[in-house]
């Protein structure tokens, strides 16, 4: 399970636990579909809980990677709704398989409790990037911690309603309209 692109080595041993169920996959079960020994499987991870963490992790990193990419002059809403556009963009494409995933996730409390700690390291991550684009200072700081973890709010809100409606409707027309509902805070907190 060396790396190869984020969440490319995770992909077949999160479909495996999406499909039969978090409680009813063994790591021997793992270990099979990804085609390596269990010494590599604990190499790089501890637990088959962080298969799934793995995942979240390399989401959070591609949501601050396109924040980073995103114009300097671009409003935070803008600027947010694009960074978390990407893997909400990835599941439409993959919508069955992305859906077994989110529901996965968001049904398993064990795995929701990882999820929800995993977007505690995106909201600093994506704070510290966006007072890194608006300048320094203590109300620069406030205010970019106050859009991370709006913008993560409406990530959760989009990826519920998009599990619940189970994938009808398209994630980026959700994402759209939850931005539009947070646009005028997330620019005003810039001013």
């Amino acid at each position: 399970m060396p790396p190869t692109r984020p969440g490319e080595r995770t992909a077949p041993p999160l479909q495996l636990l999406a499909r039969k169920g978090f409680d009813a996959v063994t790591v021997d079960e793992i270990v099979a579909t990804a085609g390596v020994s269990k010494r590599t499987f604990f190499r790089y991870f501890a637990s088959k809980e962080d298969v799934v963490v793995q995942f979240l992790t390399d989401m959070g990193s591609g949501i601050r990677a396109e924040l980073a990419a995103r114009p300097a002059g671009e409003p935070p809403s803008v600027a947010l709704r694009h960074a978390v556009h990407v893997p909400l963009a990835e599941c439409a494409g993959h919508s069955d398989r992305a859906l077994r995933v989110v529901r996965l996730i968001l049904r398993t409390s064990a795995l929701l409790a990882r999820f929800l700690e995993r977007q505690e390291q995106w909201r600093e991550d994506l704070a510290s990037e966006l007072a890194r684009r608006e300048g320094s200072g203590a109300e620069a700081g406030l205010a970019a911690q106050l859009a991370a973890g709006t913008a993560l709010v409406a990530f959760n809100t989009v990826l519920r309603s998009w599990c619940d409606g189970d994938g009808a409707e398209d994630p980026a027309a959700l994402t759209d309209r939850a931005f539009a509902v947070i646009a005028p805070a997330l620019d005003a907190s810039g001013r």
